[in-house]
């Protein structure tokens, strides 16, 4: 088919190849404009753009979506659809403007977890199971029509950047997939049910904090959840100072909690203790340090680590 591809990030990357690999036609790739990264600020190509680079794909990088020259230059290509992968929302003459419309893949088992971060708040949550949909575009964010879904399993201590890393790759299956069936005339869309479901909201700096005040499950998830991308973080009581350590890795313990809040150790392992259990922290990163596994932490500490508490 040939076809217009949206995409900003690695996750769209895979979805772009596939498509490439399977034959179609892609007229032209639609990306984030180059940004400042590094110490000295240097403009970065998006991953997709650098992906499009590489296969000699036409790239367009508009800073506004209603403009009238990228809305005309979109429509001169014709298009027979376009296909939407972690890109930002697209407004109506975009999206309504090719004849088979626009598809989306996301990262959820839609109606759930609709918005920013849907694989983020799938394990923050503690879900059991989430995976990939691909459905037709309408006016409400992430409502439209279902084509084909696709579940996976989340394991109790997988992080979201190993969910990321599986979703990616069954996304860029399902989309080829999804094509193939619109090529054909096979296409059956199913409406999503208008029923309350679960919402995933871009995740703001506050969403990282962990709270020893919930159970140690949470704690763990919240954990795990923010593991690579933004990454969690405790505030500590440290003297007189209230510092932030960031947390990348934890494990649930049988250890019934005495106090929640405080933070204990048994030699090789740091504690934090929840509102029922202990949760075993690993990597942690104080403020202007390295990262540090727990064992180099409780020997390169000066003081009694239960004389520390969190908030």
């Amino acid at each position: 088919m040939k076809l217009v591809f949206f995409g900003t990030p690695d996750f769209a990357v895979a979805s772009l190849e596939a498509i490439i690999a399977a034959g179609h036609e892609v007229l032209a790739v639609v990306t984030a404009p180059d940004r400042p990264a590094g110490r000295g600020h240097q403009l970065k190509p998006s991953p997709v753009k650098e992906c499009a680079l590489a296969h000699n794909l036409k790239v367009l990088q508009p800073t506004n979506l209603k403009s009238s020259d990228f809305v005309e230059e979109l429509r001169s290509m014709k298009a027979e659809i376009q296909v939407v992968v972690a890109f930002r929302m697209l407004p109506e003459v975009v999206w309504n403007m090719s004849p088979q419309g626009t598809y989306n893949v996301h990262g959820s088992l839609l109606p759930d977890y609709r918005g920013a971060a849907p694989i983020h708040w799938a394990v923050v949550n503690g879900e059991a199971e989430t995976g990939v949909t691909t459905f037709k575009l309408k006016h409400e964010i992430d409502t439209g029509s279902i084509l084909l879904q696709r579940a996976t399993p989340i394991g109790e201590n997988e992080t979201t950047g190993d969910v990321y890393e599986r979703l990616m790759k069954m996304g860029a299956q399902l989309i080829v997939e999804s094509l193939l069936l619109i090529e054909s005339g096979k296409a059956e869309l199913e409406e999503q049910p208008a029923t309350e479901s679960k919402h995933a909201p871009k995740i703001n700096k506050e969403d990282a904090h962990v709270d020893p005040q919930k159970s140690a499950s949470e704690v763990h998830n919240r954990v795990r959840g923010m593991n690579p991308f933004p990454g969690a973080f405790i505030r500590v009581h440290h003297g007189d100072e209230i510092e932030t350590w960031k947390v990348s890795d934890s494990m649930v313990t049988d250890i019934i909690s005495n106090n929640p809040g405080q933070i204990t150790e048994d030699g090789n392992r740091i504690l934090l203790h929840c509102q029922d259990y202990c949760v075993e922290l690993g990597m942690i990163q104080p403020p202007g340090k390295k990262r540090l596994s727990a064992k180099e932490f409780i020997n390169g500490f000066r003081g009694d680590l239960s004389s520390l508490s969190c908030q």
